[in-house]
């Protein structure tokens, strides 16, 4: 178990293939964004390697596809109990890998647990339907009905932010459904990948059904996109890589989980005080490193004022620093060049007339909550991802400008609405080019069954484990003819 920093100092981590360690002839240091000391020594895999992969996989999927439902539900079961046991240890590691505040740490290590015993449930559930041929004249004396088969070799690409919760809606689901799995998480993140890989040994998973390979998207992940032996790609991070997937992956299936500049609309009449700490939570939580961070936030003339009095008040009492000190709410981004990029946004901003009302520098290396006001929708902080602890507030005179302003974006992920009048929550509710509407509540809500995915620029297809599941299953239809 890892205790402290100097304990990983002497971990080095090997690619996991064929539910053995496999070593690569070049390894690289992964640093902590927060100190920037060394934690470990990573595998930096070559294509050789991430073909043996796949050929593992290959070989092992016919296991766990005959597998029968209750089998591949009971070893998910055993993972679910045995991160339990070890969730202290996998917060830990979240901290050390990603500087996420252990809290917000610990969040995702009960979430993944969720997620992980809603794959167990589902993997019970996959079914399909009886077909009415007799409903056509040509059809009579004939039955039918649908099954839902597993595709073959999954390649899933995980992003940093949420580098355990991500995989196991990835993982979850392929295996519930009988896929195997070959997984590419970030290049900051692998421990938590290599640490979850190791738990689905120990709880039954058939050896290459899982691998993790470790490397730089260049090369693990154009392999697994060119691979005719990967059935589906799915992915989550940023537009210009998921667009660059599309374009490469042929017929394989995709789902594309890409960005967002999530926005909430705050009607007139709102009681303010019920809503702060819900925005500033959606706005900073992960130092907003998260797909539906709350971005922007267009608060109706009515209630500007006193809104964004109270956002400042509430966000300069967050306490910024070492992410595993257990009273932190904001660490460091997942690198410097993060941190430049964020800061050169505001200054930006600056230039060109927003009005920075709290945050707007670093402490220590790490971005303070940034609130920006007066900001132009042209503007990087307003029109593009922002993935940084910065919130714009901008007015407006009504819940239908408010909406032009949320539609105005290559994104459309999420959105939400605060307000008391069912009229305006229901033209929302129609009228927003998301894939989720939130009404009387942030964006940034997720629970791990529910439909989750956008339209636009914020990608393709579901995740939400019964939905992920039926885009890693094929439809095959059975006809029986009576009529010999």
């Amino acid at each position: 178990m890892i205790n402290n920093v100097q304990d990983t100092l002497r971990l080095k981590k090997y690619l996991f293939i064929d539910g053995k360690k496999v070593e690569a002839d070049r390894y690289t240091d992964l640093l902590s964004p927060y100190s920037g000391e060394k934690i470990a020594e990573i595998a930096m895999a070559d294509e050789k390697l991430v073909k043996e992969a796949i050929s593992v996989a290959d070989k092992a999927y016919p296991k766990i596809a005959g597998m029968p439902a209750f089998e591949r539900a009971a070893i998910l079961e055993r993972v679910v109990a045995l991160l339990t046991e070890r969730a202290d240890e996998a917060a830990r590691i979240l901290a050390l890998e990603c500087a996420k505040p252990l809290t917000f740490a610990k969040a995702e290590v009960s979430r993944t647990i969720e997620t992980y015993k809603f794959a167990a449930e589902e993997a019970k559930r996959i079914h399909g339907e009886t077909i009415p041929f007799d409903a056509s004249p040509g059809g009579v004396g004939r039955i039918g009905y649908t099954v839902r088969k597993p595709i073959g070799v999954i390649g899933a690409i995980t992003p940093f932010n949420f580098p355990l919760n991500l995989v196991a809606h990835k993982v979850g689901p392929a295996i519930a459904s009988g896929n195997s799995v070959v997984l590419k998480p970030a290049s900051q993140t692998p421990l938590s990948a290599l640490f979850i890989a190791e738990l689905f040994q120990e709880a039954g998973l058939p050896d290459g059904v899982l691998n993790v390979v470790t490397g730089s998207g260049s090369v693990v992940g154009e392999a697994l996109i060119h691979d005719d032996r990967v059935q589906m790609i799915t992915f989550t991070g940023s537009p210009a890589v998921g667009i660059g997937i599309r374009n490469k992956a042929g017929l394989k299936k995709t789902t594309l989980e890409l960005g967002s500049n999530a926005a909430v609309i705050v009607d007139k009449n709102i009681e303010i005080d019920r809503i702060v700490d819900r925005c500033v939570m959606g706005a900073f939580s992960n130092q907003g490193q998260v797909c539906i961070s709350l971005q922007r936030i267009y608060a109706h003339e009515d209630v500007y004022e006193e809104l964004v009095g109270k956002l400042v008040t509430a966000t300069k009492q967050l306490k910024i620093g070492d992410p595993l000190d257990p009273e932190t709410h904001i660490s460091a981004l997942i690198s410097k060049n993060e941190t430049e990029r964020a800061v050169s946004w505001i200054q930006e901003a600056k230039q060109q007339g927003a009005v920075v009302l709290a945050g707007g520098q670093t402490e220590d290396g790490i971005l303070q909550p940034t609130i920006l006001t007066n900001v132009h929708p042209t503007l990087k902080v307003s029109c593009q991802e922002v993935f940084a602890p910065i919130v714009i507030v901008n007015k407006v005179s009504s819940v239908e400008e408010a909406i032009e302003y949320v539609n105005d974006s290559r994104y459309g992920l999420q959105a939400g609405i605060y307000t008391e009048n069912i009229n305006q929550a229901l033209t929302a509710a129609n009228q927003l080019e998301v894939g989720a509407v939130l009404i009387n509540d942030i964006p940034t809500f997720r629970v791990d069954h529910m439909p989750y995915g956008g339209v636009k620029e914020s990608g393709t297809g579901r995740e939400g484990i019964k939905y992920a599941i039926e885009e890693m299953t094929e439809m095959k239809l059975i006809v029986w003819n009576q009529n010999l």
